[in-house]
């Protein structure tokens, strides 16, 4: 084709195009931004990909034009995720475009930034740019000025259009007529009409999650219950090849907490849950990133809306609950009871610091430990505290039952009642799924019989689908005829149903009895204690103040095991007292009993122990006289080692021995009351014994 001077004189820009220009390619971009435009609005399509007819009549060989439309249903808001778009410019800043044709310049770029860009590259490597208006040399100031003008159009005309959306759309949601994409379980019919799903095992599903959290108070013990019971969740395809289609899929965490939070489950119409908030120094084309709202911050909520499967109140609850087990953020772990756990410390989630009044941690070691660590990590203190689990924990156990004393709780009928409904749920799914199985199984078979034989390929395919069915469906029944020869677990002995008739009274037993778990004695705990304020007032005592859920408190003290007897508030007084009885002749024993009597006690015990009165005796020096020589001390009834090693003729170190090695039984043996000595009775029999031990040694 010859390229006449008639070119270089027409109208419309073509004097704009030289010989440079036509030595490099001809770029076509085509873009629509929806898919729904790719598929609908197939006139605009075809008079993008028209432009490249323009471009051989201004000169260019078939061969020299390019054709870009990987961009198709991409937005032209920024160049995020448009692919033809970032080679475009590549190819510009190459020097290899000579001129671009977009059927308008929002087809392009919707965005100032990228257009700009664009621009300048143009100018610098000299690259036309066309659309249906004309064409345009970005080196020449009124062409780089129409063109920035229609840019700016462009980019107001998509705000334009999206306040106006956003407008009919806020609309909508204003009067809950919007229609938002449904949770599996509720259908919208085609007047607009929301049910809840014809299907029984969907709905009834959907009820198990949410019931078993009202029983269990949390997302993983429901996805633990599902697992263990091979219960399988709905989910309704929005989107690809089973579109509209009802697709059971295994329980995850997920899925679980995504029915939990749903307030459309409540009958609820709410808008704005998930809001978008844009990025603080990132580039653009980042998006806007997705936050998570409180209730009180969403667009628009209307209740009553949808059927419901449980209550506006119980859905309140539940998120109550939710959000007092989210311990995964140090911000909520302050606040956050956490949900009960087997761990051995009772007051997990409830101890809270008297120090800083942050929640407290547990700690396991040789004994659970309540810890308090936030000063340290804000503000590089000290420690709180950490206090000895144990001994707190029985304190406020022993004031947990007696608050409890006043309300005579009978549970027996509740429990077997609850036994009776699990049991008779677990039933209705296990015969829905098996119905379920028997239809696939059926459906298989009747496509099966419907084709034609001659057509094996298809056949072949039906049939081997027709076996997974029938495979699937021998497996549920033979699961499910398990399930029906599992007798209905009875966990509640006749003893222990008497007990439960007056609970207050025999809780006590009961929880010391080990029949009850310590995720179940937290769960007790939790019906009526609020939360705990811990504080060490001295080194061998803490106090606790148990805050109760009606509002008032109760104050308790504990006295943990201490490391060192000094440590003691009443020290200098116990060694008065034993200095005392130990002038008046008093052994040990007697002392430790008789101080014990009085509220002493060791560092490291309950009571004052004898070993702790000799220890602070011989600290001191107070001894007592022996009136008998140790190594020959021979009583009408007992011996000493000495004694008795004289007796048999053999060094002390012997008796010693057969003592460690438990030769001796243990009740010929006793300590001295006043100088702790080792005393062996004088018996007959222990004698003989020993002087056979001792010729059996000999023997060898």
């Amino acid at each position: 084709m010859m390229r006449s001077e008639e070119c270089s004189l027409a109208v419309g820009g073509q004097h704009k195009i030289s010989s440079s220009h036509w030595q490099r390619r001809a770029y076509i971009y085509v873009r629509q931004s929806s898919l729904k435009q790719v598929r609908h609005n197939q006139e605009s399509q075809a008079n993008q990909y028209r432009l490249a007819q323009r471009a051989a009549e201004l000169g260019w060989p078939a061969e020299q034009i390019r054709v870009i439309d990987q961009d198709q249903g991409r937005s032209g808001r920024d160049s995020e995720g448009r692919a033809g778009f970032k080679e475009l410019v590549g190819e510009v800043s190459l020097g290899r475009v000579g001129i671009i044709f977009g059927y308008e310049v929002s087809r392009l770029a919707r965005n100032n930034s990228d257009w700009y860009h664009l621009m300048d590259l143009a100018a610098m490597f000299d690259t036309l740019i066309a659309d249906e208006d004309g064409i345009y040399d970005l080196r020449r100031y009124n062409d780089r000025l129409l063109l920035g003008l229609k840019g700016t159009m462009s980019e107001a005309e998509l705000h334009i259009l999206q306040q106006r959306l956003a407008a009919g759309r806020l609309n909508q949601i204003r009067q809950g007529t919007y229609r938002q994409h449904l949770p599996t379980g509720l259908v919208r019919l085609p007047d607009g009409q929301v049910i809840r799903d014809p299907d029984e095992q969907v709905r009834h599903t959907i009820e198990l999650v949410l019931n078993k959290f009202v029983e269990l108070g949390s997302g993983q013990q429901v996805l633990g219950y599902l697992v263990q019971e091979q219960v399988l969740l709905p989910r309704r395809q929005l989107w690809g090849l089973h579109k509209g289609e009802i697709v059971w899929k295994p329980p995850t965490i997920g899925a679980i907490y995504s029915i939990l939070h749903n307030p459309a489950y409540a009958g609820a119409f709410a808008h704005g849950r998930r809001q978008s908030a844009p990025h603080h120094g990132l580039g653009t084309g980042q998006g806007a990133k997705v936050e998570t709202k409180p209730q009180a911050e969403w667009l628009q909520l209307k209740q009553d809306l949808y059927p419901a499967y449980i209550s506006w109140e119980q859905y309140q609850a539940n998120q109550r609950r939710l959000a007092q087990n989210g311990t995964d953020f140090a911000a909520r772990t302050e606040q956050a009871q956490g949900a009960a756990r087997e761990g051995g410390a009772l007051l997990q989630g409830l101890a809270v610091c008297g120090c800083c009044g942050a929640r407290m941690r547990v700690q396991y070691k040789a004994s659970h430990r309540y810890c308090c660590h936030a000063l340290r990590r804000k503000l590089g203190q000290p420690v709180c505290a950490s206090l000895h689990g144990p001994t707190i924990d029985d304190q406020v156990v022993g004031a947990f039952f007696e608050a409890l004393r006043p309300a005579q709780l009978d549970i027996l009928a509740a429990l077997q009642a609850d036994q009776q409904s699990e049991h008779d749920r677990q039933e209705r799914q296990w015969q829905e799924r098996l119905r379920r199985a028997e239809y696939e199984a059926h459906l298989a078979q009747r496509q099966y019989n419907a084709v034609d034989p001659d057509n094996r390929l298809v056949a072949a395919s039906l049939e081997r689908r027709w076996e997974e069915a029938l495979r699937q469906q021998q497996a549920t029944t033979e699961a499910y005829q398990q399930f029906q020869q599992q007798p209905v677990q009875v966990t509640l002995t006749p003893q222990l149903q008497t007990q439960l008739q007056q609970l207050s009274e025999h809780l006590p037993d009961l929880w010391a009895g080990g029949h009850l778990s310590l995720r179940h004695q937290k769960e007790l705990l939790r019906t009526l204690i609020k939360y705990v304020i811990l504080k060490r007032t001295a080194p061998d005592t803490v106090e606790a103040k148990i805050v109760w859920v009606s509002g008032h408190y109760s104050v308790v003290t504990a006295q943990p095991p201490l490391n060192r007897q000094q440590n003691l508030s009443d020290y200098e007084s116990l060694q008065a007292q034993i200095k005392a009885l130990w002038q008046q002749g008093h052994d040990d024993h007697q002392i430790a009993e008789k101080l014990s009597g009085e509220g002493f006690r060791s560092a490291r015990a309950k009571t004052l122990l004898p070993a702790t009165v000799r220890k602070i005796r011989h600290d001191h020096g107070w001894r007592y006289r022996q009136s008998h020589n140790q190594e020959t001390l021979v009583q009408e009834e007992w011996l000493t080692t000495g004694g008795l090693a004289a007796l048999l003729g053999v060094e002390r170190s012997w008796v010693y021995r057969k003592l460690r090695q438990g030769k001796i039984d243990p009740h010929y043996i006793r300590r001295h009351g006043q100088n702790g000595l080792h005393l062996i009775r004088n018996a007959p029999d222990l004698i003989a014994h020993l002087k056979q031990l001792l010729f059996e040694t000999l023997k060898q």
